[in-house]
């Protein structure tokens, strides 16, 4: 498979099945795939909804984590049994195991989100400072998932910049969450927090998947580098056997 290297290049008929509606269909597919689709969406906001829940109305530190870890494992087991991928449901324990050890080794129930919002500032600035050092973050994670792996970086310009825009976006929109939820932290209560927290779950993840969309549906079709293996393998099967 030839390489695209110019932005107006959108689909070509290996890449994208034909007209630009296809690749972005594949785009969208894709998206989904990388961030868990709706599953994740849920698995993701679950266990904060029943720690807040649980805990705005007995104020019950133990019961409420014993309730967000226990529900957190369900989801495993659920996707276990189904063999579906875990990865998503894996991150979501982790998350609330770290947030549990916090809030129980201070006795603090806020500190339950503590590590979550660490983990996301700490995400935003990697957005940010990968995009900046020329290898954009998101493009990392969406490589394979498009079979294209790194080939954005030096054969498709125009894929590179869309990645980097995305990066950017998911960046920003990261620290405006931690703009709001950190100043929470200080001055507000737990529920409060924790109702804040579990609001801002969703939407500000789907506007950065949005505009993910938006930059890599008008962004050349990536490069398929796993068909050109097999292609240069198949012909170099071809010129040993000739």
């Amino acid at each position: 498979m030839t390489s695209v290297d110019k932005p107006t290049d959108h689909t070509t008929p290996d890449q994208a099945g034909g007209p630009d509606s296809d690749a972005k269909a594949v785009t969208e597919a894709a998206l989904f795939e990388a961030f868990g689709g709706l599953r994740g969406m849920i698995e993701t906001v679950l266990p904060g909804l029943l720690f807040v829940t649980i805990y705005t109305v007995n104020k019950d530190l133990k019961m409420s984590a014993v309730a967000a870890v226990g529900v957190s494992l369900l989801l495993v087991v659920v996707r276990l049994v189904k063999r579906d991928t875990v990865k998503h449901a894996f991150s979501g324990v982790f998350g609330v195991a770290f947030g549990v050890v916090f809030a129980m080794m201070t006795g603090n129930a806020k500190d339950f989100y503590l590590p979550g919002m660490l983990y996301t500032l700490g995400l935003a600035l990697a957005y940010i400072v990968t995009t900046l050092a020329g290898v954009p973050l998101i493009g990392l994670i969406l490589g394979p998932v498009f079979k294209e792996n790194l080939s954005w970086r030096t054969r498709n310009p125009g894929r590179k910049k869309a990645y980097a825009k995305a990066s950017y976006a998911w960046g920003a929109i990261l620290l405006a969450k931690c703009a709001i939820l950190f100043p929470l932290y200080w001055w507000a209560d737990t529920t409060q927090l924790g109702w804040v927290l579990v609001a801002l779950k969703i939407p500000p993840f789907l506007l950065a998947v949005w505009l993910t969309w938006v930059f890599l549906a008008k962004a050349p079709a990536p490069i398929d580098v796993f068909a050109e293996m097999e292609a240069e393998e198949a012909a170099e099967k071809e010129r040993a056997s000739s």
